[in-house]
């Protein structure tokens, strides 16, 4: 008898299995990001914080070369305390070109990532919008780890018109 319940059991499964259809598609986001009329601003705002991190540089490269240049020109009348401050300051002072450096990278990246934030979400509420109406369970990013992709199934386009952006189609 358990088994008989066990046996239905498995069949109710295997028939709900079957008849709930899953239906993926695929999207370039780069591609609708490209398109965005947004993305120009993005840019924009991205290379004036990049201008003002090489601005902070510039500077702090111009103190270090005056900090060389000094040391450089006066080392002889130098006590062996001056000598040693002033060396000091020039290692300091390059550990925090080089730290900088390193730090304005990772500050680049982190304010491009904000700029973008908004017009990810825009994206996703326009691809949700567009999956639920068109009946898809799953989207995934076209990108080069997928083997094989249908074009037919791939959503960006639509996705853009929701937006209200025109892209003309090749031919």
């Amino acid at each position: 008898m358990k088994t008989i319940q066990i046996l239905l059991l498995f069949i109710s499964f295997t028939v709900s299995a079957q008849t709930a259809q899953t239906k993926v598609g695929t999207i370039d986001i780069d591609f609708v990001l490209s398109q965005m009329p947004e993305i120009t601003n993005v840019q924009n705002a991205v290379e004036a914080y990049g201008k003002t991190l090489d601005a902070d540089l510039s500077t702090k490269v111009e103190g270090y070369q005056k900090l060389v240049e000094e040391y450089t020109k006066n080392d002889v009348t130098y006590t062996i305390n001056q000598r040693k401050t002033m060396q000091d300051s020039i290692i300091n002072s390059e550990t925090d070109i080089n730290k900088y450096r390193q730090n304005a990278t990772q500050l680049i990246t982190i304010k491009r990532d904000e700029e973008l934030a908004p017009l990810y979400k825009k994206i996703g509420e326009s691809l949700e919008k567009v999956a639920k109406s068109q009946g898809y369970t799953q989207v995934m990013e076209r990108n080069s780890n997928l083997v094989y992709i249908d074009n037919n199934f791939d959503l960006t386009i639509a996705v853009l018109k929701d937006m209200g952006i025109e892209v003309k189609e090749k031919e």
